[in-house]
């Protein structure tokens, strides 16, 4: 009887956020961008939902947050003394570890990293922009292993640095050298130790996209935009599969690739900036051997590091980094309407779904709440991040009642459920 009361007091007193989903690496659980929370507020007042707290000291970047428990993880360089892994508390904001990963600056200009952490069960994984990837306790943020993707797998990054998400799968730890060598890289989440190194023929830069899985034609496949090409890797061994896009009309020599290509069964959804557009794919075939169809190429939709998302049967995402929001058919890629508002967003716009909403994250601070409507644009409420005054680009979470925009050395935790 004993046990079952101090069960029962333990289950009653365990915090909030033990029943809520995480939100464990780079758009999400399914890397997305589509949040399963419901019961949200359909309008904000004029200054902004409520702040739940704020932590002021994680670095500046351009990282977004990983979720899981008590931990909100995130990297910034701090000052000039180097690129850290940062945790801080879910429930307080308050910083519970930084754990070192490499030096400070990045390239073009843009100083701090651009990668968001990945939480795997009792570990956290981050990459700075030289390429250093690091693998940390998540409940101390000790170092477990750590390598670098230039010095020790030939990696050949962009102007920009390293930029992408790494992808955890089972036991697999995936990511982008580029390069001849390892254009993708598979390593052993637990030690860091090389699973496969595959290689596009003549090698590949590494893009600023991050790695999905799909299982197109029943073959699971690492996919992932590179500087150049579009390209699905064996799951299993890191054998190339295909490759689409690798000309100058395409993907080919664009002056970056960033955008996180979109799954859908057999299909991929693949976009880039910079003037490029985006294909629709359809992967066909069997016994290994996949072929790749464009369904269509649409210069109009193009994307520059906003992001896309893909709500039903429909799609959402920005004019390249123009602010102007689009929305338009999936299978057709027809445009249904391009965003007219007066709520003062304005240039790269980033944007994640949850019940029914759009959560817009504007470059110069302004966030918006829109429906997701594939009628029209409708803009529900607006209001400016304080401290929000350029390059606003690390994207935005919705989980667990809170919206978390990182904006330069401040993670902001606001409340956006509705009251009961």
């Amino acid at each position: 009887m004993r046990f079952f009361v101090t069960l029962l007091f333990l289950v009653v007193l365990s915090p909030a956020w033990a029943a809520e989903t995480d939100w464990p690496q780079f758009r999400g659980p399914k890397r997305d961008d589509l949040s399963p929370d419901k019961g949200l507020l359909k309008k904000w007042p004029a200054e902004g939902p409520m702040l739940a707290w704020k932590s002021d000291d994680v670095g500046l970047g351009f990282s977004s947050v990983a979720i899981q428990g008590d931990f909100v993880v995130t990297m910034g360089d701090i000052g000039k003394n180097g690129c850290y892994l940062i945790a801080t508390s879910r429930s307080t904001g308050k910083k519970l570890w930084q754990t070192k990963v490499g030096e400070v600056g990045g390239g073009g200009g843009y100083p701090g990293p651009r990668c968001t952490p990945t939480i795997d069960g009792d570990m956290a994984y981050g990459l700075g922009q030289y390429g250093d990837l690091l693998a940390v306790s998540l409940k101390d943020g000790s170092e477990v292993w750590r390598t670098n993707l230039g010095k020790e797998h030939g990696g050949k990054a962009g102007g920009w640095g390293y930029a992408e998400s790494v992808l955890v799968d089972g036991e697999n730890l995936v990511c982008t050298p580029g390069g001849a060598a390892a254009t993708l890289l598979c390593v052993n989440k637990k030690d860091g130790k090389p699973v496969w190194r595959g290689a596009v023929t003549g090698g590949d830069q590494a893009g600023y996209s991050s790695v999905v899985i799909s299982n197109a034609t029943g073959v699971k496949q690492y996919v992932t935009l590179l500087a150049n090409s579009l390209v699905g890797f064996a799951a299993k061994d890191g054998t190339l599969l295909w490759r689409y896009g690798n000309t100058k009309e395409r993907f080919q020599g664009n002056t970056a690739n960033i955008p996180t290509t979109i799954v859908k069964g057999n299909q991929l959804f693949a976009v880039a900036g910079y003037g490029r557009g985006a294909a629709l794919l359809t992967l066909s075939g069997q016994g290994g051997k996949i072929n790749v169809k464009e369904e269509y190429w649409s210069p109009q939709l193009k994307n520059k590091h906003g992001g896309v998302i893909q709500v039903g049967e429909y799609l959402y995402g920005d004019f390249d980094d123009s602010g102007n929001i689009w929305c338009a058919a999936a299978k057709t890629g027809k445009i249904s309407w391009t965003r007219k508002d007066d709520s003062g967003g304005e240039r790269s716009a980033s944007m994640t779904f949850a019940d029914g909403l759009l959560f817009v994250r504007f470059q110069n601070g302004v966030v918006a709440l829109a429906e997701a409507n594939p009628a029209k644009y409708n803009l529900l409420s607006s209001f400016k991040v304080p401290n929000g005054n350029g390059n606003c680009w690390a994207h935005p979470v919705v989980i667990g009642g809170k919206m978390y925009i990182r904006e330069k050395e401040t993670i902001w935790c606001y409340d956006v459920a509705a009251k009961k």
